[in-house]
């Protein structure tokens, strides 16, 4: 007879025995076996005013990647910038895309100034080549819609620390970034027939106005330069 913290090599190796016949016998009944899982946490995008993103910038010393198209970016960007487009200008010439990209420049070309592209399929490996995953990234466009679109890209390719302007460079403040380029950077996207037309109504306008206050100031001179004018 042996006590309970006394075993001798007969029994133990007995019930050693038993005990894998059991985890045998519970393994086969299943028909399955235990499988360890792995859960992943994905970092979620931060979407900031133009105010919170000058601080990522200058406190936390995020990356300025603009990934506008090359027009965009070169009429207004922020200073000390990267550029890596998401979209860049098609210049294939099969046949469907000459159709599409004379269609395109005789009406949206024409009115917006906007070129026809398409992706650009190197954009990951092009943000890889600059930036190690563990960068600091904050991802500008005009609308908001583009940087959006490459924050998943490039969360879905390992980056954490990801961020973008809600709405876009359309929605800053001027002087709220130091800029290069022609204009402002939340007039960076409008160009083409569009602007002229922008302009024109301006002149008008003002030409309108004045001529109102002289008639309402100053109604006899307006008068007498009313009976000058040539009648039909």
């Amino acid at each position: 007879m042996h006590s309970s913290n006394d075993m001798c090599p007969c029994c133990e190796l007995a019930l050693t025995d038993n005990l894998a016949s059991t985890t045998s016998l519970l393994v086969l009944g299943t028909g399955k076996q235990l499988q360890r899982r792995t859960f992943v946490i994905k970092a979620e995008v931060n979407f900031v005013d133009s105010n919170e993103a000058k601080k990522l910038i200058a406190v936390e010393e995020y990356a300025v990647l603009d990934v506008r198209d090359r027009t965009q970016f070169e009429r207004s960007h922020i200073k000390d910038c990267y550029h890596v487009p998401l979209f860049i200008e098609n210049k294939d010439n099969d046949f469907g895309t000459i159709i599409k990209r004379t269609l395109h420049n005789n009406f949206s070309g024409l009115f917006f100034g906007i070129p026809f592209t398409k992706i650009n399929t190197e954009f990951v490996q092009s943000v890889k080549s600059q930036f190690p995953p563990e960068s600091k990234l904050l991802l500008v466009c005009q609308e908001g819609l583009r940087s959006a679109a490459a924050a998943n890209k490039l969360e879905e390719a390992g980056y954490q620390n990801i961020a973008c302007i809600t709405s876009g460079l359309q929605s800053v403040t001027p002087g709220t970034f130091d800029s290069v380029g022609s204009t402002e950077l939340q007039n960076a996207g409008k160009a083409g027939l569009v602007t002229i037309q922008g302009k024109i109504s301006a002149v008008l306008g003002t030409f309108l106005i004045c001529a109102y206050l002289f008639i309402t100031f100053f109604p006899d001179q307006a008068e007498k330069l009313l009976q000058l004018a040539p009648t039909s």
